[in-house]
């Protein structure tokens, strides 16, 4: 095995007495977007029998509370974990702020007619805002990005409503920076890639979530402000999770076995070191440790 400045581990028992808080990332970690992985279950009741404090941080695109539901149906109740703060929560207490004087610059200036860019199960998102769904991208001050429209779309698929949307002037704000997540077998854009396209047409974004800094310092506060050395963030992707927790000073274990399987195992099934390491170079961005999975 090459030298490398992480370290695998097999499971957070070797390690857990170095912590006291847990930033966990949903999919991809907890579960594949149709059920838990093995070992989840069993990792959260020993967390919570070592007595550490455990925080859910996703970039799910929709509310906290509107998250807990599909939680419990995977198994993990709310009596598991100690909090759960997602990227929608974070753009949807930004937008309650729109047109204040406090608010941050963009959302003070922000007008209030909106396009949702994403699916029906992401409406929670206008609960208790003063905001307007339109229905029509055009007469849209802002566009609200949370997902595509359905599992197998494209980006791509909507470039000329996109470049319009440029053309136009719309900033969008972007509820979840993540580019693809681990949806059963397969990987499904997300908002992020969505977003990606929009700048890369010219278009203004701003994000809410992993891996910008505003996320993790609620994430923290969540936690009591934990000391940052005996926080752990756990996540799958170098590009958001383990950047994010880089970026925060935050120690970080990424799991192998979501979005990047395919790319950071051999044919044999076994943990590539080499790959990984090839593309934290290229990612900028090291985790502390790495594992196959959320297991104890």
């Amino acid at each position: 095995m090459p030298d490398t400045s992480f370290t695998a581990i097999n499971g957070l028992a070797a390690i857990a007495d170095r912590y006291d808080a847990f930033i966990i990332d949903l999919w991809g970690v907890v579960h594949d977007g149709k059920q838990p992985y093995p070992g989840v279950l069993d990792c959260f009741a020993a967390l919570k029998r070592a007595g550490k404090h455990t925080l859910l941080l996703s970039n799910a695109p929709r509310r906290a509370h509107a998250a807990l539901g599909r939680l419990a149906e995977l198994g993990l109740t709310r009596d598991r974990f100690d909090e759960l703060l997602t990227s929608g929560e974070d753009a949807w207490e930004a937008l309650r702020t729109r047109g204040r004087a406090d608010a941050a610059p963009f959302y003070r200036d922000l007008g209030r007619r909106c396009f949702l860019f994403g699916a029906a199960r992401d409406l929670s998102l206008f609960e208790q805002i003063d905001v307007e769904r339109v229905d029509d991208i055009a007469t849209a001050d802002f566009i609200l990005c949370t997902n595509l429209y359905d599992y197998g779309e494209k980006p791509a698929d909507h470039a000329a409503t996109l470049r319009a949307a440029v053309a136009r002037g719309q900033p969008m704000i972007c509820a979840n920076p993540d580019l693809v997540v681990v949806h059963g077998a397969a990987l499904e854009y997300c908002a992020g890639a969505v977003a990606a396209l929009y700048e890369e047409l010219g278009g203004r974004v701003v994000y809410h979530g992993k891996p910008h800094a505003p996320i993790y310092a609620r994430a923290r506060a969540l936690l009591g402000g934990a000391a940052p050395a005996r926080v752990l963030c756990i996540g799958d992707s170098l590009r958001t999770d383990i950047a994010g927790a880089n970026a925060a000073g935050l120690d970080s274990l990424l799991v192998v076995g979501g979005i990047h399987r395919e790319e950071f195992t051999g044919p044999d099934g076994r943990i590539d070191h080499a790959r990984i390491e090839a593309a934290c170079a290229t990612a900028h961005a090291r985790p502390t440790w790495i594992g196959p999975g959320l297991q104890w």
